[in-house]
């Protein structure tokens, strides 16, 4: 069922190194997560103060209409704390991580965050920055520090959707991929339509041989966010995997149209060329060559696009340049046999 037209699995999954790379499903799809998702610490104190001000916000924001509102002496004593709080030691330690995370200082950015849990201990919001925490150590390539910092966090609060998602995250780029499926599993548990979850629960089904579930949850994409990359990315592969590649052809011109990455350009290629679409596979690695010299998945699909052509010294060519690229040999000796 499985053909081995899978540019995109040899990416999502680095079956060299037996660690998961981090340039695929979205792309850098498992440490792409530190640039797409990244850690939104100065949330919680936006949140504070958005609401400590919002009063007298919205009374300026209607300055020729209303006169700023009369406070009771409680409400004064409210207002004057409020503007003391991004003074406190908790709040400063937290600007001063994202300004670290921002000039890409992981270790000092996860510091800051240690120290400002020390400093209020009982703050609620904590188990939040313990799961930022978890994803710095992550970023800096401390997994299993990580990891540790993670599993607290589930315990502490099993339903915080971002520590599930973040330990799955860590567990996926560990080669954990059943652990890292409860893990979205829970979450969607919680959030039957989280869109990130049913991507990943749904593409780790499917490379496990869970058609019907890998089926269930794309689905929800395509009801839930049905122009999305990651959409496109799911039934393309679904459909390609499953050897209904005229379907998958659809989705992946809208994929490299979205997102153009030379993974998912192989992919398309792929499929073109299993419909016999070669002069459109032709254009495609075209296109894609010139903007990605050097993806060996490429020359790997030209090969075996000339190799369909008869061109034989043109395929050995191109599959002498995808073994120097780093194609597994056994796949690109495949193509002659």
């Amino acid at each position: 069922m499985m053909k081995d037209k899978m540019a995109y699995y040899n990416r999502y999954f680095d079956t060299d190194s037996g660690r998961h790379s981090h340039k695929g499903i979205d792309a850098d799809r498992f440490r792409e997560f530190k640039h797409r998702v990244r850690p939104v610490i100065s949330v919680f104190a936006a949140l504070f103060m958005l609401f400590a001000t919002s009063m007298d916000m919205s009374a300026q924001s209607r300055g020729a209409e209303l006169k700023l509102p009369h406070l009771t002496p409680k409400e004064k004593a409210f207002k004057d704390d409020s503007l003391q709080l991004m003074e406190r030691p908790y709040f400063l330690l937290i600007d001063q991580s994202e300004q670290a995370l921002d000039s890409g200082d992981y270790a000092a950015a996860g510091l800051r965050l240690v120290e400002a849990m020390a400093v209020e201990p009982d703050n609620p919001l904590n188990v939040a920055l313990m799961s930022n925490l978890g994803m710095l150590y992550f970023y800096n390539e401390q997994d299993s520090l990580a990891l540790v910092t993670l599993n607290e966090v589930c315990r502490r609060s099993p339903r915080l959707i971002a520590g599930r998602e973040n330990r799955a995250r860590v567990l996926l780029a560990m080669g954990r991929d059943a652990d890292a499926y409860e893990d979205y599993a829970a979450v969607i548990a919680i959030d039957s339509i989280n869109s990130t979850a049913r991507f990943y629960h749904g593409m780790i089904a499917l490379y496990a041989g869970r058609l019907d579930t890998a089926i269930c949850d794309f689905k929800v994409l395509e009801r839930v966010v049905p122009e999305s990359s990651d959409t496109y990315l799911a039934m393309g592969t679904l459909y390609s995997m499953t050897g209904n590649d005229k379907e998958a052809v659809s989705y992946l011109r809208k994929l490299v149209d979205r997102t153009p990455a030379p993974e998912y350009y192989a992919m398309l290629a792929g499929s073109l060329i299993a419909t016999e679409s070669l002069n459109e596979a032709s254009e495609t690695l075209e296109k894609a060559l010139k903007q990605f010299p050097n993806d060996g998945e490429l020359y790997y699909y030209r090969a075996k696009l000339n190799r369909c052509r008869y061109m034989n010294d043109e395929a050995h060519q191109d599959a002498a340049k995808a073994l120097k690229l780093g194609v597994q040999r056994k796949k690109v000796e495949a193509l002659f046999q």
